[in-house]
């Protein structure tokens, strides 16, 4: 209540609790989105999003146009693959993905045929207005559009009309509160329009009766084009927010509170206090599912960092490896450098640069050893200083829950609402004993997934024991009723004849020899 009547008097400074004000870096934000050249060889991974892994749908030698489909979705929580570019697929096996462990997914390879002929199956919907919303919403399903804000979590499944749970609002993020990045920042800046007319065909789709743009007061240019964007519109019902810069003010639950003053209870998601939320990017990927009928091949990233010759923003192919990147960039040798995929609060190092970049990709770091070893030192004993605490934007005491996670008592650690943290790396940021918070709290979270899922397949187990148990004993009982019944049968037979039963058995052979 009290922050609440603080923030509209204008005496705070951020609209969400916690929350830290890095040095944000912003090397390329005047930098013009650059085309990516096709490279000579693009490695596609199955799975691209949160949820099921997609299955094959291409052989070895097949020949595939942009935007087709060669992977279909399975399951629910899934969405299809589609090729970058038209070529020849010459193999189909694992490869390293964008995973801090190097891990491998089975993955397709595409040589380019240099043409980059598009597939036009999907027909454009010009008269989206007129269309019924779930089959607006199927398009942007084949389509394979995900969260581009880094979450890529499949976007359809946010865009169901719900009556239980009607949308309200429309929030489009265009915070881009992580250092370094500025994919959204040109995005909005070249193709205000295209994000506008997106965001009208979600508030269609959802049956939203507002919509707000959230734009950091560091993008001054950003809010000036999307305001008017929205002037050009004529439509009253959306508005552009210019809000305070803050990480991480892009988080989702941070971003609905600085807005409209809700908070998402735990276990809860936006939609069930009537909200929704996209990135600008993925907005802009409706616009094209929508419009176009192009499905999502390419994407926008950020390429800077201190060890990056010529740091730009570029429109790269989904499955263009980092190597080829980078040397667009000027980079090509990489000793005593270390890679991030994404951002340096919420990035993931990567062991190698021959990993191809998918539909999570915001950015690419190249960051040299000397400027990682001043930020990563040695971790020291915990001071109880309480920073961590002050600026968790979800309220959390992330030292105990460090201690309880690095313990393994996750029971515990699950008490203290190890669930509910974002990881946006603030409490690391700030901790003057350089422990590395968020890494323990990944572990634990691990761990307990890990223990869950074992907990799971016990009482699966546990369950189809018991079923057997029972399909036995009711087959043993099943026998013995059987058994009971003909006995039953045979004993009333022998009462109501009891001279067949008296009458020798041998008397027919006998006669016979008399």
């Amino acid at each position: 209540m009290i922050k609440s009547f603080l923030n509209k008097l204008g005496f705070a400074s951020a609209r969400f609790a916690g929350g830290i004000t890095p040095d944000m870096c912003k090397w390329t934000e005047s930098s013009a989105i650059e085309d990516c050249p096709l490279p000579p060889l693009f490695i596609v991974p199955i799975k691209q999003h949160i949820g099921q892994a997609c299955t094959p749908l291409v052989q070895i030698g097949d020949l595939v146009l942009r935007g087709q489909k060669i992977a279909k979705s399975e399951g629910y929580l899934s969405v299809p693959i589609h090729a970058p570019t038209s070529g020849k697929v010459i193999k189909i096996e694992e490869h390293a993905i964008p995973h801090p462990s190097g891990m491998g997914l089975t993955s397709i390879f595409i040589e380019p045929d240099g043409k980059d002929v598009r597939d036009t199956s999907l027909i454009p919907m010009d008269n989206w207005q007129a269309i019924d919303p779930a089959e607006l919403r199927e398009r942007v399903r084949l389509c394979g559009i995900t969260g581009l804000g880094g979450a890529a979590f499949p976007t359809f499944i946010k865009l169901l009309k719900d009556k239980r749970n009607p949308i309200e609002t429309v929030i489009l993020n265009g915070v881009e509160c992580e250092p370094f990045l500025t994919n959204d920042h040109r995005l909005m800046l070249e193709h205000s329009d295209e994000i506008m007319h997106g965001l009208q065909i979600i508030m269609h789709m959802v049956g939203a009766k507002k919509a707000i743009i959230a734009i950091e007061d560091n993008k001054s240019d950003a809010v000036n084009a999307m305001q008017q964007a929205v002037s050009s519109t004529g439509n009253d019902a959306i508005s552009v927010a210019s809000l305070p810069t803050r990480y991480p003010q892009g988080g989702e639950k941070q971003l609905i509170e600085s807005l409209t003053g809700k908070q998402v209870p735990a276990g809860k998601l936006p939609m069930h206090i009537g909200v929704l939320c996209q990135n600008v990017g993925t907005v802009k990927a409706i616009d094209d599912a929508v419009m176009l009928g192009h499905a999502i091949t390419d994407r926008i990233i950020t390429v800077s960092g201190d060890a990056a010759p010529k740091p730009a923003n570029m429109r790269v192919r989904l499955g263009t490896p980092m190597r080829f990147i980078y040397a667009q960039c000027g980079l090509e040798n990489f000793d005593g450098i270390q890679i991030l995929h994404g951002g340096p609060m919420m990035g993931e190092r990567m062991r190698h640069p021959d990993i191809p970049v998918i539909k999570s990709s915001t950015g690419l770091l190249a960051i040299r050893d000397t400027r990682m070893k001043a930020v990563h030192q040695v971790e020291d004993p915990c001071i109880r200083c309480g920073h961590c605490s002050e600026v968790c934007p979800i309220s959390l005491v992330p030292n105990l829950l460090a201690d309880h996670c690095r313990n393994d008592q996750l029971e515990k650690a699950a008490d203290y609402d190890l669930f509910d943290c974002i990881e946006c790396g603030a409490c690391s940021y700030v901790c003057p004993s350089h422990i590395p918070l968020v890494h323990y709290f990944r572990y634990g979270k691990g761990q307990t997934a890990q223990v869950r899922r074992e907990q799971s397949f016990a009482e699966a187990s546990r369950l189809r024991s018991e079923s057997r148990d029972a399909r036995l004993q009711r087959e043993k009982d099943e026998k013995a009723a059987k058994r009971r019944k003909v006995r039953d049968t045979l004993r009333s037979e022998s009462v109501l004849n009891p001279d067949n039963n008296s009458a020798p058995k041998s008397t027919t052979k006998t006669e016979g020899k008399e």
